[in-house]
């Protein structure tokens, strides 16, 4: 059983202590320093209004977007990580052997169960 000294937790004390002298100090900067330096800025209705590109806002924007929205994004971004698997097995097809095609059968054969699944319950079809 390997024993551990105190010395091998430096490391990690000293990244805790770091991570949250950085959480403190953002908080007072962002609490206490900040709103110093502004609080002399005049506000008024053209000032605080939102701009965008130089074009005047229309409309709330507070309004709803359809769910599929983010089905589709979120979807897109699950499948386009997992296609990104395929290049590094294509790299080295030859020296992988019949395991590595074999896993790589499964991997295709998991990827394609969950894009038919996706396709039956309709999250593609935009109404």
């Amino acid at each position: 059983m390997q024993q551990y000294l105190p010395s091998d937790y430096l490391p990690i004390i000293v990244q805790l202590v770091l991570a949250l002298g950085f959480v403190a100090t953002t908080m007072l900067a962002t609490n206490y320093i900040i709103p110093k330096i502004f609080r002399n800025r005049v506000h008024g209705k053209v000032k605080d209004d939102t701009w965008e590109c130089g074009i005047e806002p229309q409309g709330d924007a507070r309004t709803p977007i359809s769910i599929k929205y983010f089905l589709t994004a979120i979807l897109f971004v699950l499948f386009d990580v997992e296609i990104i698997f395929l290049y590094p097995w294509a790299v080295n097809f030859r020296s992988l052997g019949w395991l590595g095609f074999a896993e790589m059968i499964v991997f295709m054969t998991l990827l394609m169960a969950g894009f038919f699944y996706v396709i039956r319950k309709g999250v593609l079809n935009w109404d």
